[in-house]
């Protein structure tokens, strides 16, 4: 699809989401509300230790792509909301499933139903394949179904906003955890800047050398 989130924009969009179906009384969230909703305990895989200032970052990335937008309710403190809804024209069982494979992962149809009754009154399985179905066959997909892993009876669903999976198999080695994935982004970021600030040492020394020339024609 067109939108590719990172992990930290996809914790950030599934929170505002499970809040509003959750808790609408407290919704829209503010950035402290928000960011302890990112860093649950509980309903989150894997769990996050998310700061204030990497919540801003995916808030005003999510803004730029048209995902979530500063709400009018906020009176004094700022609160913000998602529009994924408006956008991609979303209902609330839709928006359910999607909460999910956001803030949880890959699923099977039966965790989906079982986890998903917070946000919305599923009657039974049927109902939440059906849901699955619409999310799949959509003109963009927003949802995949994985290819069955070993030992599983059931094929698990991921959602697409972060790019397809690479693989529906479990691989043999670890992965990365969420702070060891952020802290070799902001490496490369850092390493980028620094390629850049020699590259204008480089051209502002280049710069004095000519302007010396230009001097010395008139000595």
């Amino acid at each position: 699809m067109d939108i590719i989130l990172n992990d930290v924009e996809v914790r950030v969009l599934g929170s505002l989401i499970e809040k509003e179906l959750t808790t609408p009384e407290y919704y829209p969230l503010s950035l402290n509300s928000l960011t302890n909703a990112c860093n649950q305990k509980s309903n989150r895989d894997p769990a996050m230790a998310l700061t204030e200032e990497d919540v801003v970052r995916a808030l005003d990335s999510l803004r730029f792509k048209q995902l979530a937008v500063l709400s009018a309710e906020g009176g004094r403190v700022p609160k913000y909301r998602h529009l994924l809804a408006e956008k991609l024209g979303l209902m609330a069982a839709e928006q359910a499933i999607l909460c999910e494979l956001l803030v949880r992962g890959p699923q099977t149809g039966g965790e989906l139903r079982t986890r998903g009754e917070r946000m919305y009154p599923f009657g039974d399985l049927a109902a939440v394949e059906e849901v699955l179905q619409e999310l799949m066959v959509r003109e963009t997909p927003l949802i995949t179904l994985l290819p069955r892993q070993p030992g599983r009876k059931e094929g698990r669903y991921a959602q697409l906003f972060s790019g397809l999976p690479e693989c529906g198999e479990e691989s043999s080695e670890a992965r990365p955890e969420p702070a060891r994935q952020r802290v070799v982004a902001e490496n490369e970021r850092i390493a980028k800047l620094e390629a850049e600030v020699t590259e204008l040492h480089e051209e502002v020394a280049a710069l004095r050398q000519l302007m010396e020339e230009f001097k010395k024609q008139f000595e």
